[in-house]
């Protein structure tokens, strides 16, 4: 919990809740019975697994994209260089004078 953020309590069921005041969503709600006797949560080993494994798995997610985007740019300049080649042939088959559009065809 940052310094920011902000906890309040539910005063019906006594869950404490943490609020970021930018966003108004809530980052965490804590049950009573999920509190230890000084009123912090109890950090459940199996959570904590998945979240670490998350959290290792990061680093090899954002290679992926970004090898996935260079693919794309190198991707769209070729087709971009086709579109550019199929237009001047486009151009080529109508005419040399001839302008695209030209209402005089």
């Amino acid at each position: 919990m940052t310094n920011k953020d902000l906890e309040v309590r539910c005063p019906c069921c006594d869950t404490s809740i943490t609020v970021d005041p930018l966003t108004g969503r809530i980052l965490r709600a804590v049950e009573p019975d999920q509190r230890d006797e000084t009123g912090k949560p109890v950090v459940d080993g199996e959570r904590w697994d998945r979240v670490s494994e998350g959290v290792a798995e990061r680093p090899a997610k954002a290679e992926d994209k970004l090898e996935a985007g260079l693919r794309r740019e190198a991707n769209r300049e070729r087709s971009l260089d086709d579109l550019f080649q199929k237009a001047k042939d486009k151009v080529k088959r109508r005419g040399e004078g001839e302008l695209p559009g030209d209402p005089q065809q």
